[in-house]
Protein backbone atom coordinates (compact mmCIF):
# COMPACT_ATOMS: atom_id res chain seq x y z
CA UNK A 1 0.00 0.00 0.00
CA UNK A 2 1.06 3.42 -0.75
CA UNK A 3 0.11 6.21 1.93
CA UNK A 4 -2.39 8.86 1.15
CA UNK A 5 -3.08 9.40 4.48
CA UNK A 6 -4.46 13.93 4.46
CA UNK A 7 -5.00 13.39 0.72
CA UNK A 8 -8.11 14.29 -1.00
CA UNK A 9 -8.49 12.69 -4.69
CA UNK A 10 -11.27 13.58 -7.16
CA UNK A 11 -12.01 10.26 -9.52
CA UNK A 12 -14.11 11.22 -12.41
CA UNK A 13 -16.17 8.54 -14.06
CA UNK A 14 -15.88 6.78 -10.67
CA UNK A 15 -19.14 4.68 -10.26
CA UNK A 16 -17.93 1.52 -12.01
CA UNK A 17 -15.21 -0.53 -13.81
CA UNK A 18 -11.81 1.15 -13.66
CA UNK A 19 -12.55 4.16 -12.06
CA UNK A 20 -14.55 2.88 -9.09
CA UNK A 21 -11.21 0.58 -8.45
CA UNK A 22 -9.12 3.72 -8.50
CA UNK A 23 -11.37 5.06 -5.98
CA UNK A 24 -11.41 2.34 -3.85
CA UNK A 25 -7.81 1.90 -3.76
CA UNK A 26 -7.03 5.50 -2.69
CA UNK A 27 -8.89 5.61 -0.50
CA UNK A 28 -7.65 2.13 1.03
CA UNK A 29 -4.18 4.03 0.78
CA UNK A 30 -5.92 6.39 3.11
CA UNK A 31 -7.22 9.57 0.76
CA UNK A 32 -10.72 11.08 1.23
CA UNK A 33 -12.31 10.86 -2.23
CA UNK A 34 -14.55 12.21 -4.24
CA UNK A 35 -16.43 10.44 -7.62
CA UNK A 36 -18.36 11.97 -10.03
CA UNK A 37 -20.72 9.92 -12.36
CA UNK A 38 -23.40 10.57 -15.11
CA UNK A 39 -26.22 8.42 -14.78
CA UNK A 40 -26.34 5.54 -11.94
CA UNK A 41 -26.66 6.76 -8.95
CA UNK A 42 -27.17 3.35 -7.61
CA UNK A 43 -23.79 2.42 -8.99
CA UNK A 44 -22.12 5.77 -7.28
CA UNK A 45 -23.40 5.23 -4.04
CA UNK A 46 -22.26 1.83 -3.79
CA UNK A 47 -18.73 2.69 -4.30
CA UNK A 48 -19.19 5.35 -1.63
CA UNK A 49 -20.73 3.19 1.13
CA UNK A 50 -17.85 0.18 0.09
CA UNK A 51 -15.52 3.18 1.02
CA UNK A 52 -17.20 3.94 4.26
CA UNK A 53 -17.54 0.48 5.31
CA UNK A 54 -13.93 -0.16 4.92
CA UNK A 55 -13.64 3.01 7.26
CA UNK A 56 -12.78 5.92 4.44
CA UNK A 57 -14.89 9.21 3.41
CA UNK A 58 -16.28 9.18 0.06
CA UNK A 59 -18.47 11.47 -1.75
CA UNK A 60 -20.60 11.20 -4.84
CA UNK A 61 -21.29 14.32 -7.34
CA UNK A 62 -23.00 14.00 -9.93
CA UNK A 63 -21.32 15.68 -13.23
CA UNK A 64 -21.46 15.12 -17.34
CA UNK A 65 -17.54 15.29 -18.59
CA UNK A 66 -19.08 16.57 -21.68
CA UNK A 67 -20.41 20.19 -19.07
CA UNK A 68 -17.78 22.54 -18.23
CA UNK A 69 -19.89 23.93 -15.83
CA UNK A 70 -20.74 20.48 -14.35
CA UNK A 71 -17.03 19.60 -14.11
CA UNK A 72 -15.78 22.73 -12.38
CA UNK A 73 -18.80 22.53 -10.22
CA UNK A 74 -17.97 18.82 -9.11
CA UNK A 75 -13.91 20.38 -8.58
CA UNK A 76 -15.61 22.93 -6.11
CA UNK A 77 -17.91 20.47 -4.43
CA UNK A 78 -14.73 18.25 -3.82
CA UNK A 79 -12.80 20.92 -2.28
CA UNK A 80 -15.61 22.67 -0.34
CA UNK A 81 -16.71 19.17 0.90
CA UNK A 82 -13.38 17.61 1.08
CA UNK A 83 -10.69 20.34 2.64
CA UNK A 84 -8.78 20.46 -0.78
CA UNK A 85 -7.80 18.52 -3.53
CA UNK A 86 -4.36 16.99 -4.05
CA UNK A 87 -5.05 13.99 -6.71
CA UNK A 88 -7.37 14.75 -10.31
CA UNK A 89 -7.91 10.86 -11.95
CA UNK A 90 -9.18 11.94 -15.31
CA UNK A 91 -11.09 8.79 -16.06
CA UNK A 92 -14.45 9.89 -16.98
CA UNK A 93 -14.75 8.75 -21.18
CA UNK A 94 -16.63 7.57 -23.96
CA UNK A 95 -16.39 5.59 -26.88
CA UNK A 96 -18.03 5.64 -30.14
CA UNK A 97 -17.23 2.86 -32.51
CA UNK A 98 -18.00 2.93 -36.55
CA UNK A 99 -16.59 2.65 -39.70
CA UNK A 100 -15.52 6.23 -40.85
CA UNK A 101 -18.39 6.81 -43.52
CA UNK A 102 -21.19 6.05 -40.79
CA UNK A 103 -19.95 7.40 -37.59
CA UNK A 104 -22.10 10.27 -37.12
CA UNK A 105 -20.87 13.76 -35.74
CA UNK A 106 -22.41 14.20 -33.42
CA UNK A 107 -20.60 11.17 -32.12
CA UNK A 108 -17.51 12.39 -32.35
CA UNK A 109 -18.04 15.60 -30.86
CA UNK A 110 -19.08 13.81 -27.76
CA UNK A 111 -16.18 12.00 -28.10
CA UNK A 112 -13.78 14.91 -28.17
CA UNK A 113 -16.22 16.73 -25.42
CA UNK A 114 -15.77 14.02 -22.97
CA UNK A 115 -12.11 12.87 -23.27
CA UNK A 116 -10.44 15.64 -23.94
CA UNK A 117 -12.12 18.81 -23.28
CA UNK A 118 -13.54 17.43 -19.98
CA UNK A 119 -9.38 16.14 -18.88
CA UNK A 120 -9.02 19.55 -20.33
CA UNK A 121 -11.49 21.57 -17.83
CA UNK A 122 -11.02 18.86 -15.38
CA UNK A 123 -7.06 19.62 -14.80
CA UNK A 124 -7.37 23.43 -15.40
CA UNK A 125 -9.79 23.64 -12.45
CA UNK A 126 -7.63 21.57 -10.24
CA UNK A 127 -4.97 23.33 -10.48
CA UNK A 128 -6.11 25.99 -9.34
CA UNK A 129 -6.76 24.06 -5.77
CA UNK A 130 -3.73 22.27 -5.84
CA UNK A 131 -0.45 22.97 -3.49
CA UNK A 132 2.48 22.11 -5.27
CA UNK A 133 3.22 18.57 -5.33
CA UNK A 134 -0.25 17.72 -6.23
CA UNK A 135 -0.94 14.60 -8.97
CA UNK A 136 -2.68 14.27 -12.31
CA UNK A 137 -2.87 10.97 -13.88
CA UNK A 138 -5.01 10.26 -16.93
CA UNK A 139 -6.83 7.64 -17.96
CA UNK A 140 -5.95 7.26 -21.92
CA UNK A 141 -5.99 3.92 -24.07
CA UNK A 142 -3.39 1.91 -25.56
CA UNK A 143 -5.71 2.48 -28.71
CA UNK A 144 -4.24 5.97 -28.97
CA UNK A 145 -0.86 4.28 -30.38
CA UNK A 146 -2.61 0.76 -31.60
CA UNK A 147 -5.82 0.29 -33.88
CA UNK A 148 -6.03 -3.18 -33.93
CA UNK A 149 -9.41 -3.22 -35.73
CA UNK A 150 -11.32 -0.60 -37.85
CA UNK A 151 -13.73 1.96 -36.19
CA UNK A 152 -11.33 3.64 -33.68
CA UNK A 153 -11.42 6.83 -35.45
CA UNK A 154 -13.04 8.71 -32.76
CA UNK A 155 -11.52 6.93 -29.72
CA UNK A 156 -8.09 6.93 -30.69
CA UNK A 157 -8.44 10.57 -31.95
CA UNK A 158 -9.28 11.73 -28.41
CA UNK A 159 -6.79 9.25 -26.76
CA UNK A 160 -3.84 10.51 -28.74
CA UNK A 161 -5.03 13.83 -27.42
CA UNK A 162 -4.79 13.26 -24.05
CA UNK A 163 -1.17 11.91 -24.31
CA UNK A 164 -0.52 14.73 -26.10
CA UNK A 165 -2.06 16.89 -23.42
CA UNK A 166 -0.27 15.44 -20.58
CA UNK A 167 3.20 16.24 -21.81
CA UNK A 168 2.03 20.16 -22.02
CA UNK A 169 0.75 19.92 -18.82
CA UNK A 170 3.64 18.19 -17.22
CA UNK A 171 6.03 21.34 -18.50
CA UNK A 172 3.41 23.49 -17.94
CA UNK A 173 3.17 22.43 -14.28
CA UNK A 174 6.27 21.10 -13.18
CA UNK A 175 7.56 24.34 -11.44
CA UNK A 176 5.07 23.95 -9.18
CA UNK A 177 5.97 20.30 -8.25
CA UNK A 178 2.47 18.82 -10.10
CA UNK A 179 3.28 15.53 -11.63
CA UNK A 180 0.70 14.99 -14.77
CA UNK A 181 1.09 10.94 -15.83
CA UNK A 182 -0.70 9.23 -18.63
CA UNK A 183 -2.24 5.82 -18.20
CA UNK A 184 -2.51 3.67 -21.60
CA UNK A 185 -4.62 0.30 -20.58
CA UNK A 186 -5.06 -2.50 -22.91
CA UNK A 187 -8.21 -4.87 -22.45
CA UNK A 188 -9.26 -4.90 -19.11
CA UNK A 189 -12.20 -6.85 -17.70
CA UNK A 190 -14.98 -4.40 -16.83
CA UNK A 191 -19.10 -4.62 -17.83
CA UNK A 192 -18.45 -2.77 -21.05
CA UNK A 193 -15.29 -5.00 -21.85
CA UNK A 194 -15.99 -8.17 -21.03
CA UNK A 195 -13.26 -10.67 -20.91
CA UNK A 196 -15.26 -13.63 -22.71
CA UNK A 197 -16.40 -13.99 -25.60
CA UNK A 198 -15.50 -13.54 -29.21
CA UNK A 199 -13.93 -10.32 -29.39
CA UNK A 200 -12.28 -11.01 -25.89
CA UNK A 201 -10.71 -14.00 -27.73
CA UNK A 202 -9.81 -12.36 -30.60
CA UNK A 203 -8.01 -9.31 -28.38
CA UNK A 204 -6.57 -12.09 -26.47
CA UNK A 205 -4.64 -13.27 -29.34
CA UNK A 206 -2.78 -10.20 -30.14
CA UNK A 207 -1.53 -10.22 -26.46
CA UNK A 208 2.11 -10.94 -25.11
CA UNK A 209 0.52 -12.23 -21.73
CA UNK A 210 -2.74 -13.75 -23.79
CA UNK A 211 -5.07 -11.86 -20.80
CA UNK A 212 -7.22 -9.28 -19.67
CA UNK A 213 -6.20 -6.92 -16.87
CA UNK A 214 -7.83 -6.73 -13.70
CA UNK A 215 -8.76 -3.14 -12.58
CA UNK A 216 -6.80 -3.39 -9.62
CA UNK A 217 -4.04 -3.64 -11.83
CA UNK A 218 -5.08 0.07 -13.07
CA UNK A 219 -5.91 0.90 -9.53
CA UNK A 220 -2.37 -0.33 -8.19
CA UNK A 221 -0.15 1.83 -10.91
CA UNK A 222 -2.33 5.24 -10.28
CA UNK A 223 -1.64 4.67 -6.77
CA UNK A 224 1.87 4.56 -7.11
CA UNK A 225 1.75 7.77 -9.00
CA UNK A 226 -0.80 9.18 -7.07
CA UNK A 227 2.07 8.69 -3.85
CA UNK A 228 5.47 10.36 -2.88
CA UNK A 229 7.56 7.38 -4.22
CA UNK A 230 5.79 8.40 -7.84
CA UNK A 231 7.17 11.81 -7.77
CA UNK A 232 9.77 11.65 -10.03
CA UNK A 233 7.33 10.69 -12.93
CA UNK A 234 5.70 13.17 -15.41
CA UNK A 235 5.11 13.81 -18.88
CA UNK A 236 4.80 9.74 -19.35
CA UNK A 237 2.26 8.08 -21.35
CA UNK A 238 2.31 4.45 -19.87
CA UNK A 239 1.06 1.43 -21.26
CA UNK A 240 -0.54 -0.92 -18.68
CA UNK A 241 -1.65 -3.81 -21.44
CA UNK A 242 -0.19 -7.06 -21.16
CA UNK A 243 1.60 -6.50 -24.23
CA UNK A 244 -0.73 -5.49 -26.41
CA UNK A 245 0.27 -5.99 -30.08
CA UNK A 246 3.91 -6.40 -29.70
Amino acid sequence: MTDLKRKVALVTGGSRGIGAAIAKRLAADGAAVAITYTASSEKADAVVKAIEADGGKALAIQADAADPAQVKAAVARTVEALGGLDILVNNAGVLALGPIGELALEDFDRTLAVNVRGVFVASQEAQRHMKDGGRIINIGSVNSDIAPFPGLTAYSASKGAVAALTIALARELGPRGITVNNLQPGPVDTDMNPAAGDFADTLRGIMALGRYGHADEIAGLVAYLASDQGGYVTGANLRIDGGFGL
